[in-house]
């Protein structure tokens, strides 16, 4: 199940009077940022607009084009209302992205009778638009693979007689495979595909010909024996209830290069404040902080390390962020373009065994620099949690990031 330009949908539905109306789209950012386009209506990419690219490149490609930030909360309940519908049809559904999830419909033969699949998916597309007044596609085969390259062809896009159902019937895989480019295919990067093109492979019925040992004495054991498998759909991956969350993580794209270490530290501290906020409402905890730079030459760095226990407020965030972030501009100072910072390796705060006397004795000591979290430090942030619940995001924050003039310029959220 895939949504139809998702994030172009939810926008509208956010802004009926503006976005609404505005049949050119950009959802990433507003004129004159220097964020990327997160997403565009079908109109927009018909003038050669594409995701992850520059704003001010879309908006050179389509002048006329009506440009938007990311309505990300209003998305993220969206998805979840999807989620919802998707979990009447189905026993178990796979969120594999915001805007994406998988179905085992295994199970049900039963449930839908003598129905189609390509019935009963119009039905959940029907249920679906019913609920959220959103549009999703669906693509269906015997492997999340043909599933997954099945649902490209079913989107409704101007100018296809495409209606939002593909359906494979098994024992098609080959022949629908076949007629596919091996550069479409899920995890056949640009690098990759330029290899085989050089071999005189470039459609999947090409690779089709060649047999297992040909495929494994051109590419290697690895990558032919996978592609043998791939490119006949055979895909041993399971649908779940849920992939495990492996990172939570914010960055910001400046208007302006900052050059001035104490305005760079404020921002990475506004960055340590959202992404503290975003894991704490998913109930999780990190050890890993890894903190991204990109210079103003476009040269991309980070800088990461774990430490020996989880932490979860937005002063320990900030702490080891910060120290990373020093580094990173000791070794070359050069303005900063992009600020991010991505916690992972996450893990409860198991119990540390406690010695008879006055003092904790931890299971592993700290380095003197490491943030450390204690039970008043824990309460403090659940206090501040409960209060920007109540009355907003900005209802408390550190001083520093109160009423100080706005020296980076508007910057892009991502």
């Amino acid at each position: 199940m895939d949504a139809d330009a998702f994030f172009v949908a939810v926008a509208r539905q956010e802004d009926p009077e503006g976005a609404g109306r505005a049949p050119l789209l950009i959802v990433g950012g507003r004129p004159g940022s220097r964020g990327v386009v997160c997403s565009a209506s079908y109109e927009c990419r018909a003038y050669g607009v594409r995701s992850a690219m520059p704003i001010s490149r879309a908006l050179l490609l389509c002048p006329n084009a009506t440009c938007v930030p990311v309505p990300r909360d209003a998305c993220s309940r969206r998805s979840k209302d999807i989620h919802a519908v998707l979990t009447q049809f189905a026993p178990l559904v796979q969120a594999s992205s915001i805007d994406e999830w998988y179905c085992d419909m295994a199970g049900t033969e039963a449930l839908y009778g003598d129905e189609s699949f390509t019935a009963t998916a119009h039905r959940i597309r029907n249920a679906v638009l019913a609920a959220t007044g959103l549009s999703v596609s669906i693509g269906a085969g015997t492997s999340r693979l043909v599933a997954k390259m099945a649902v490209e062809l079913a989107k409704p896009k101007p100018g296809t007689l495409a209606d939002g159902v593909r359906a494979i019937t098994p024992g098609d895989e080959i022949a629908f495979l076949g007629q596919r480019k091996l550069a479409a295919l899920p995890m056949v990067g640009p690098r990759f595909a330029v290899k085989l093109e050089r071999l005189g492979l470039v459609m999947v019925a090409d690779a089709q010909a060649w047999s297992q040992p040909q495929l494994v004495e051109r590419l290697g054991d690895r990558a032919g024996e996978w592609l043998f498998k791939r490119i006949r759909g055979i895909d041993e991956s399971v649908v779940s209830q849920r992939d495990a969350q492996k990172q939570v993580s914010r960055e910001t794209t400046f208007a302006r290069d900052l050059h001035d270490d104490d305005v760079v530290e404020r921002e990475i501290l506004r960055l340590a404040v959202r992404v503290a906020t975003d894991l704490r409402r998913q109930a999780l905890k990190a050890r890993t902080i890894t903190v991204k730079l990109k210079d103003a030459d476009f040269r991309t760095r980070s800088a990461q390390r774990t430490l020996a226990r989880p932490i979860e407020s937005e002063q320990s965030v900030a702490r080891a962020a910060k120290a990373l972030l020093r580094g990173l501009r000791k070794r070359r100072r050069v303005g900063v373009r992009l600020l991010g910072i991505g916690l992972s390796h996450f893990g409860d705060d198991l119990a540390a065994p406690t010695q008879l006397g006055l003092f904790p004795v931890p299971m592993s000591l700290p380095l003197p620099d490491e943030p450390i979290e204690g039970d008043k430090e824990r309460a403090l942030t659940r206090a501040l949690d409960r209060i920007r619940d109540r009355f907003g995001s900005a209802a408390i924050l550190p001083a520093r990031l109160v009423d100080v003039s706005n020296d980076t310029g508007p910057s892009v959220e991502e």
